[in-house]
């Protein structure tokens, strides 16, 4: 028997207990998460209506949600793929992000609870977990697409060197440029090569600039001698004036970048260099800009200048995730776009506030904001063979993009990240599977899974205050500080979340981008949008550990205040250091929580994006199962025990052909000292957990 379905002498409790609390299916799960974090949007597109940060895996929500709320003898996987009608059951999430915890648990035929201190969290959800109908949908897109893409069409235009004729434009490419104190102004290339195929060896075409005369041509991927045709200067395309934080000048002076901003505080100024254009044939096309183009372009700036459109004034507050780009002169969040993407954001938004039904305007704003992602000054070109766009949150801080790439706003056919094709594959997936909501197939050896519809479709009221009767699907999403609910006590069956870890993501500096837009729209509708950002107040997210166990700990302990007696509560975790585990140790110590059993599962895709710089990278959570302190007796453990434990799950997902990072033992090694060691100090508690960790040659 594996060690997943055994059940550990932790579990011990004086009150009946739950199917998470003995053995849950760690491989099975894992395999499934595996499979859904390769295109998460595809498997879950609920969760993916718009952008949000560290989104986790339905699959394991929804195995989580069945073992706390399913019967000890229930077998997790067996009842998987079953519907399930947990009609009059409530599960909250005090750290709703972006809804995975309520969109589960309605699947599965219960009431939810859903809370966040950022307001764009809980306008994204209230959308996605909003019935609207595809066809009002397709009317009233239909509709601005008549009203106002051509509008912003018309900027995003070309005329096609071989027949004259106007011709769309995909992609405008851009470079940053800096001045020296002898005038010369510099291009921030680091090369010359601006686009290259995903698979460079089978494809070696690309496409090269001439740093004399600024001439788009194509080349190898690899040459190392160029010759422009248009002026025949012969070049190493391979080097650019800019290398790491330095720039060199063409009599051989270098510089630090940084000394050479403007000295009025403002973003340094890009230059438009290449153009990828759609001919009517449908070839992509790369074009050197004309005189055309860049009238064009100045069209657009004096047009903004004249409009009065609803335009962001806000400004980018300090911060850890925001610093960087503040650095670079990037203060205000109108700074983020360039002037035509202002005038032509502008312009849809100013249409879509005029449609009348407020419920699919809603949509559409929640639509334009997730457009916003790939429509500014700091996305970039992946390059040729995929998806185009790289977004502006690629990294966790809001980084300067010293070639960004310009998207076509509207969009059209063989664009990504325009308001078009976000339509297409964000808003109307996510409608779609409120109505047919689906799982990805059990794992096998076919490449890709089928879909199985084991729910019944997600319909729920959406609730503006706490009702007693959960008999009909509802849903209450509130908008605060979850460490002060408005809620009675013990009243939900189930607390499930994914808490904030303390030294990471600061969403609210990051989600700023998007609320510095949507508050002018929205604030005299919800009162979450009346603040001047979308606020760290009340937030728990701190490089102090210690502070960020007490913001967490008081979560926790107003979680176990609405939770039944016999309920349990759950959550995700990991980190990659004993001061992050020790802060989660204190906070449930002071909430009065027992961690009564740990289940280590695939969580993160690992060549995600920033994951795949890391050194040692995690793609294991721990999942926490806890009840109320004074439910659970008092254990002994031995390191012998734990340590046996840790050894065994780690072969069961080895041997489940996971690979495991040294510090994903470490992970299971926390996970399961949590739910062995209760009575331990906090400074005993990350002793131990240092002394296993060097016991099991993770050092």
């Amino acid at each position: 028997m594996s060690l997943s379905a055994l059940k550990p002498a932790s579990t011990e409790t004086d009150v009946g207990s739950k199917a998470i609390e003995h053995g849950f299916p760690i491989v099975p799960i894992s395999r499934l998460a595996e499979r859904e974090s390769w295109r998460k949007e595809l498997g879950r597109p609920l969760y993916h209506i718009h952008k949000w940060w560290a989104t986790r895996l339905g699959s394991v929500f929804r195995a989580i949600v069945l073992g706390a709320l399913s019967d000890a003898d229930t077998n997790i996987w067996d009842e998987f793929y079953e519907k399930h009608d947990f009609r009059g059951k409530v599960v909250l999430d005090p750290f709703m992000g972006s809804g995975t915890t309520l969109g589960e648990a309605l699947k599965l035929g219960c009431s939810v609870v859903g809370c966040d201190i950022n307001p764009v969290s809980t306008f994204l959800v209230r959308q996605a977990l909003t019935p609207v109908s595809e066809q009002a949908l397709r009317e009233t897109f239909e509709a601005l697409e008549q009203s106002i893409s051509g509008e912003i069409r018309r900027y995003y235009s070309t005329l096609d060197r071989e027949t004259g004729k106007p011709i769309p434009v995909l992609y405008g490419f851009w470079v940053k440029e800096v001045e020296t104190p002898k005038g010369e102004r510099i291009p921030l290339f680091s090369n010359y090569i601006f686009s290259r195929d995903a698979y460079p060896k089978k494809r070696p075409k690309a496409q090269i600039l001439c740093p004399s005369c600024w001439h788009v041509f194509q080349d190898r991927y690899d040459a190392e001698s160029a010759t422009c045709p248009q002026c025949s200067h012969t070049y190493n395309p391979q080097l650019g004036p800019a290398s790491g934080q330095n720039v060199t000048a063409k009599d051989g002076d270098q510089y630090k970048v940084k000394s050479l901003l403007p000295s009025d505080g403002s973003p340094p100024p890009e230059r438009l260099y290449a153009l990828m254009a759609l001919r009517e044939d449908g070839e992509k096309v790369y074009l050197t800009p004309t005189e055309a183009d860049f009238a064009l372009y100045r069209e657009a700036t004096e047009r903004l200048a004249r409009e009065d459109l609803p335009i962001p004034t806000a400004v980018v507050r300090p911060g850890h995730n925001t610093n960087q780009a503040r650095g670079y002169g990037f203060t205000k969040w109108a700074d983020f776009f360039n002037d035509r993407q202002k005038l032509c954001l502008g312009l849809l938004l100013r249409e879509i506030l005029k449609i009348e039904d407020l419920a699919v305007q809603e949509q559409m704003l929640c639509l334009f904001s997730g457009t916003l992602e790939f429509n500014n000054r700091f996305c970039s070109f992946k390059g040729e063979g995929t998806g185009a766009v790289r977004h502006m949150f690629s990294h966790h801080i809001l980084k300067p993009e010293r070639t960004p790439l310009e998207s076509s706003v509207w969009g059209g056919k063989r664009c990504s990240g325009t308001f078009a094709t976000l339509f297409e594959s964000r808003l109307l997936p996510a409608k779609r599977y409120l109505d047919a909501p689906f799982e990805l197939g059990a794992p096998s050896n076919e490449a890709k899974a089928a879909k199985v519809i084991a729910s019944e479709s997600i319909t729920p009221k959406i609730a503006d205050d706490w009702s007693s009767d959960h008999d009909e699907k509802t849903a209450l999403i509130l908008n605060g500080d979850s460490a002060s609910l408005p809620l009675p006590d013990q009243s939900v069956d189930a607390v499930i979340t994914d808490p904030p870890y303390f030294d990471f993501i600061h969403y609210s500096e990051l989600s700023d981008f998007f609320y510095a837009w949507l508050k002018p729209a929205l604030d005299s509708r919800y009162a979450f949008f009346s603040g001047d950002d979308s606020s760290a107040n009340g937030e728990v997210q701190h490089k102090e550990a210690a502070f960020f166990s007490k913001q967490l700990g008081e979560v926790l302990k107003e979680s176990a205040r609405v939770l039944k007696s016999d309920g349990v509560l759950a959550f995700s975790f990991h980190h990659s250091r004993s001061e992050g585990w020790t802060a989660i140790y204190d906070a449930l110590s002071s909430a009065g929580l027992t961690v009564v059993a740990s289940h280590p599962l695939h969580a993160e895709l690992r060549a995600a994006s920033p994951k795949s710089a890391a050194k040692d990278p995690i793609s294991l959570d721990a999942i926490l199962v806890c009840r109320k302190a004074e439910t659970v007796r008092p254990t002994i453990w031995s390191e012998a025990g734990l340590l046996k434990r840790v050894s065994e799950q780690a072969a069961e997902l080895r041997q489940g052909g996971l690979y495991l990072s040294n510090t994903d033992l470490f992970v299971i090694t926390a996970g399961e000292l949590l739910a062995s060691a209760r009575d331990l100090t906090s400074a005993e508690f990350c002793r131990s957990l240092d002394a296993l960790r060097a016991q099991l040659g993770q050092e």
